[in-house]
């Protein structure tokens, strides 16, 4: 890349690059070398990959979270030029490099917390797909942000879409917004059908292309519960502002509606590296040959109410939201765990929302939590939430 285009283009790091979202972030950049220069990549323990990775990217500096296996990374790479480390806590120093303009933060779970706090703190601009981040410690985090000066551009499809709803429209009061949900692969089944659910029927959805924990999450609703509570802090919304609404084509991604009453909505086919772009990118839009929505090929847009009788973790997600404090960092966690055991095949899916509701009920609750309340209640959460299994 020659230096002109270097100096217009946007250094990126990229945390979660193994991951569904941070391969799609990849192939963003493919398809727009001249916008990108990949400065990190960094991945939990999918060494493999991330040496692939790094050899067609050449960024500065990589991270593998697991230790173990820094070694093996290290041999491969070091006399290609390129930094390895090893660990959260060098994560967390990489992604303050002066360099950086931004850190696309698509690490998966609670684990992405600690890094993205790290480079809120460093003034970096933030791509947000790791919505547990707000979900655990909003509070915390959106101060932090605002403290620093730093923007945090969604990449989930419904809160992205409530982004470019509001475009021209930031002095405007929101009166509600409507974050559509597609009601995962098992919309319509009643809880005796979901007794013998499988982990290949519950990873298998039917619009979205994403990795295993967040598909559970869509198919249990915890997702849409986890999306509630982060566009409560990305656009300051009360609980009451925001409501779920099962819309299964995933065409309409979400819908803002004003004081006046009129609506706004955000539309496209379902595709992650739409709001990947459109975040890593902003405020410009740039081409894509992605596929266009035809109104002839798609005559039908339906909407449902969610079934929350069937599908508790949608309401246990608004629970913790309302009781505020703690609450959404010990549904998280005890999520994050039974997400884990039911992947592993020792807890059955109907059984995901009674181990988050038990711990929910058994854990401390802390009203005002700084960063070391949400270390401790995480912790705390996992240990309870196993002990349900």
């Amino acid at each position: 890349m020659s230096s002109a285009q270097d100096s217009k283009s946007k250094h990126l790091a990229i945390l979660g690059s193994t991951g569904s979202i941070g391969k799609q972030a990849l192939e963003v950049v493919d398809a727009h070398p001249d916008e990108f220069v990949i400065e990190v990549l960094a991945a939990g323990n999918n060494a493999e990959l991330l040496i692939e990775q790094a050899l067609k990217y050449r960024p500065n500096v990589v991270v593998i979270h697991d230790v173990k296996k820094l070694a093996h990374v290290k041999d491969v790479l070091l006399d290609e030029g390129i930094k390895v480390y090893g660990g959260e806590e060098a994560l967390c120093d990489v992604v303050q490099m002066e360099s950086l303009d931004m850190v696309l933060a698509a690490i998966v779970g609670y684990a992405g917390l600690k890094s993205t706090l790290a480079a809120i703190k460093a003034g970096k601009q933030i791509a947000l797909a790791n919505k547990e981040t707000l979900v655990v410690a909003g509070d915390l985090v959106t101060k932090t942000a605002r403290r620093q000066g730093v923007n945090l551009y969604p990449v989930d499809s419904e809160h992205s879409a409530i982004f470019q709803c509001l475009s021209g429209e930031f002095q405007n009061p929101i009166e509600k917004i409507y974050l559509t949900a597609s009601g995962g692969p098992f919309r319509g089944k009643t809880r005796e059908q979901l007794a013998a659910v499988t982990k290949a029927q519950a990873l298998k959805h039917p619009n979205w292309n994403m990795g295993p924990k967040i598909s559970v999450d869509s198919a249990t609703m915890m997702n849409k519960g986890l999306e509630v509570i982060e566009a409560k802090w990305l656009f300051s919304l009360k609980p009451e502002q925001i409501e779920v609404v099962v819309h299964p084509q995933s065409v309409i991604h979400s819908i803002v509606q004003f004081t006046d009453g009129s609506m706004k909505a955000q539309m496209g086919l379902p595709d992650m590296k739409l709001p990947i772009q459109y975040a890593m990118t902003y405020p410009n839009r740039v081409s894509s040959d992605y596929p266009r929505f035809d109104f002839m090929k798609n005559p039908t847009l339906t909407f449902e109410k969610p079934d929350t009788e069937t599908f508790s973790c949608l309401e246990l997600a608004y629970a913790a939201m309302n009781k505020g404090g703690n609450s959404p960092c010990v549904m998280n966690a005890a999520n994050e765990v039974a997400v884990e055991a039911f992947l592993a095949g020792k807890l059955g899916f109907l059984e995901i929302a009674g181990v988050i509701e038990k711990t929910m009920a058994k854990a401390s609750f802390v009203k005002n939590p700084g960063y070391e309340d949400f270390v401790l209640s995480d912790e705390q959460a996992r240990e309870i939430a196993a002990k349900f299994i």
